[in-house]
């Protein structure tokens, strides 16, 4: 390969990795994947070194290396699902590497999900059927249903405002505390556990801890132990919301 075509699959696989992380995809996906799109290109040398906050990739000892840092992650894993039928079909030969790469730039400047009515309804549905499964009354759904999609609507509209997730979802459990507990104290609800587990389901982070223990178990230790604090501090952020409004009613 020419010098320039090794700067553009780096470029390409880089922005790969990139569009994969700030998805929320695995550590171990992440790496398989650019280093499958590196064969595809009879590259055997690359090296790659990913964490949640940075990835390092090398094509070779005689080639360049660089770096690109994750600034966001959230969950998206349809964004995920596109980058990885671009490495299978880079790695078919079905598109060559700068088809790829532009495929790549529409995925990363294309905004997936659905407008914010529709999240806040998908969340107050997903909150009144929690606290449903963790035996709660069927009198209390819609309490639930009130609760969790004004706790979506807060945490999206202070996560825009402040680009501070810690701060985001401490206020949003904060809401659906004082939520659920006025709807008890003026008998609209009855069970005010049940209300607020179930409320705050649609804020915690599954898909996080999930992959945490995902890459401590594949052997990626840095990886794990920082998205594991990361599954924490918004643990601790819900808990602290809820724990506020206990403590003062």
């Amino acid at each position: 390969m020419k010098e320039q075509n090794y700067e553009m699959a780096l470029d390409c696989f880089l922005l790969a990795g990139q569009i994969m992380m700030e998805s929320g995809a695995e550590t171990y996906r992440v790496e398989d994947t650019m280093l499958r799109m590196a064969r595809s290109q009879d590259i055997e040398d690359a090296q790659s070194y990913v964490t949640p906050t940075g990835i390092i990739l090398s094509l070779g000892r005689r080639q360049i290396t660089k770096i690109t840092s994750i600034t966001h992650r959230i969950t998206d894993l349809h964004k995920i699902s596109l980058v990885n039928n671009i490495s299978r079909k880079l790695t078919l030969k079905i598109i060559t590497l700068d088809e790829a790469y532009d495929e790549l730039l529409k995925i990363q400047k294309t905004n997936y999900f659905l407008p914010i009515h529709v999240q806040i309804l998908t969340a107050s549905i997903a909150s009144s059927c929690f606290m449903v499964l963790f035996n709660g009354l069927w009198s209390d759904m819609p309490v639930a249903f009130v609760a969790g999609g004004v706790g979506h609507l807060a945490v999206t509209l202070v996560q825009e405002a402040t680009k501070v997730k810690f701060f985001s979802e401490f206020f949003a459990s904060l809401v659906v505390g004082i939520i659920a507990y006025l709807a008890v104290h003026f008998e609209l609800g009855t069970e005010l556990d049940k209300i607020i587990v179930g409320s705050v389901m649609p804020l915690v982070p599954g898909v996080i801890i999930t992959n945490a223990v995902r890459d401590l178990m594949a052997g990626h230790f840095t990886a794990g132990i920082a998205k594991g604090a990361e599954a924490f501090l918004t643990a601790f952020a819900i808990g602290s919301g809820i724990a506020l409004v206990v403590g003062l009613f």
